[in-house]
């Protein structure tokens, strides 16, 4: 009952977030890009993330991954997405921007 109480929690978290990225590609773009925002926080609440769900694809690998799944115009929301995130973990605009997964967690960006 536990795991199923806290995934719901962490559905609820990540759904509010995903609104709010939605939102913002909106705003930005045009559109709302649902599916990449989907996919890039895929992994939130798993076992095996938990929370530290965005080592797996919020870096430049994961933007090049979300451009060969959804098309071209996915980099620009994918980015913004990452970049949102990762202001949330500390970065700035002036830090390098994480080039993968081990580049990520190198970084202590989680």
């Amino acid at each position: 009952m536990h795991q199923t109480v806290h995934r719901a929690i962490q559905t609820v978290i990540t759904m509010s977030q995903y609104e709010v990225h939605c939102r913002e590609s909106l705003l930005l773009f045009g559109a709302p890009f649902e599916e990449v925002h989907r996919w890039l926080d895929e992994f939130a609440g798993t076992p095996e993330y938990g929370m530290r769900h965005r080592r797996a694809r919020h870096h430049a690998a994961g933007i090049r991954e979300a451009v060969r799944l959804f098309g071209a115009d996915a980099a620009k929301a994918a980015r913004q997405h990452i970049v949102s995130d990762l202001k949330e973990e500390g970065w700035t605009e002036t830090d390098p921007f994480p080039k993968d997964e081990k580049d990520y967690v190198r970084m202590r960006l989680f």
